[in-house]
């Protein structure tokens, strides 16, 4: 369900309560651990709600590249998503140091490379807020800063549609007042 849509500078940014497993869009971003092991959570659901096909190829990049570093992103298919690509975002854990700085490089980050995918629309959780613990209300802020940051230094970019798509009320309402602050 759509809480809110909000025009910013030709980007159409939507708050949605909803399973992001079933959103339509070319990528959905997963709130990911290093080691992309997709056991709880959005990444547990995402796993179960695709396929196992997500959990192996995610395997296939930490044996190529590493653990993803906290902020940072990988790539893989949606398997049996709608999207085309699950974007796999490692957010901080609360009290790790530097939180709201590494919260907002995954954000950033998603959305650069959902941009150099030439994607036009992408679906994003509140990344580090469930298991690892980052306070809601404060991650809302994080990622609003961070969305107008980044269209504002992207304009005229493939991004077209940005949806915040989260499954339980509480975090969704957060996020919808939260909007509020930043785009009136």
């Amino acid at each position: 369900m759509d809480l809110r849509k909000i025009n910013y500078k030709d980007k159409l940014l939507v708050i949605v309560k909803g399973d992001i497993t079933r959103e339509e869009v070319d990528a959905i971003v997963n709130a990911a651990n290093s080691y992309l092991k997709h056991g709880g959570g959005v990444a547990g659901a995402i796993v179960r709600a695709g396929g196992h096909i997500i959990q192996r190829e995610s395997d296939e990049y930490v044996k190529r590249y590493g653990p993803v570093p906290t902020g940072h992103v990988a790539v893989t298919g949606a398997g049996h998503l709608k999207a085309q690509y699950v974007i796999h975002a490692v957010g901080p854990r609360w009290g790790e140091g530097n939180e709201d700085e590494k919260l907002s490089l995954a954000v950033y980050n998603s959305l650069l490379k959902a941009e150099e995918l030439r994607l036009k629309s992408i679906s994003l959780p509140a990344i580090s807020s469930g298991i690892f613990g980052f306070p809601k209300e404060r991650c809302a802020r994080v990622f609003f800063e961070t969305i107008k940051k980044y269209i504002d230094e992207h304009p005229g970019g493939s991004l077209e549609v940005i949806r915040l798509c989260n499954i339980d009320e509480e975090t969704s309402n957060i996020f919808h007042r939260v909007s509020f602050d930043y785009f009136k």
